[in-house]
């Protein structure tokens, strides 16, 4: 450490010691990933709650669902989300019913058992990075500690070398070490607003589609004869 008067933010990085240095660039790093996933899911979100409140709308518009069924499968745009579980659970429904006499129960096991497999994969790609978001709010200010806990060690440490103590000995060392904390607390508190945001946006997306599922196959239920 290198005892300086110099308290200026730069000043205090470039004079900090090697591992200080090290917790600083690894939250930098951690920060700017978190950023770059908070903006991504914020728009990944989005997206889906739009996609569910305009399929929803045509859904329950009173459309023929084959000709609802036939628009979603023509490959003009991509389907996703609940437009993706209404496309999987009509297509098995429609393949069970063409295999001939078989149980109605049947039937809309497999196409339930498509309609989840479906919802589970719409579910995963929106909750993609929010593990790191949590990883990154739970870390980081631990992270960010052991970087105060050694810069204030290496500290006290130069002052073996001084005769008499006094505070603009001891001041840089003591300020390096906290912005390690500034630091991690600086990536831990958007990551960890926006995993809980995002996290309540996704359970309300599932219990959408769960709601959905249950009320398209009680609608195909009365429909035996597509």
């Amino acid at each position: 450490m290198n005892v300086t008067q110099d308290l200026s933010f730069l000043s205090l990085i470039t004079n900090a010691s090697i591992v200080v240095q090290l917790v600083l660039l690894i939250l930098l790093l951690a920060s700017g990933l978190s950023w770059y996933f908070i903006f991504g899911k914020m728009f990944a979100i989005r997206a889906a709650i739009h996609e569910a409140d305009g399929f929803e709308s045509a859904f329950w518009s009173g459309v023929d669902i084959n000709n609802l069924y036939q628009r979603t499968n023509s490959g003009r745009t991509p389907v996703v989300g609940m437009e993706k579980i209404f496309e999987a659970g009509y297509r098995e429904f429609l393949k069970l019913k063409r295999q001939g006499r078989m149980d109605i129960g049947v039937v809309m096991d497999g196409t339930r058992r498509a309609m989840r497999a479906a919802c589970q994969r719409e579910l995963d790609a929106l909750e993609r990075h929010l593990a790191f978001l949590a990883s990154v709010g739970s870390v980081s200010p631990y992270v960010g500690l052991f970087g105060t806990v050694w810069g204030i060690m290496n500290a006290f440490r130069g002052l073996s070398n001084v005769v008499q103590a006094t505070l603009a000995h001891v001041a840089p060392g003591i300020a390096e070490a906290l912005i390690a904390t500034a630091m991690g607390l600086f990536a831990a508190i958007p990551a960890v607003l926006a995993y809980n945001s995002y996290s309540h946006d996704v359970d309300r997306l599932a219990t959408r589609y769960d709601s959905f599922m249950e009320e398209f196959s009680n609608i195909l239920q009365r429909q035996p004869n597509p």
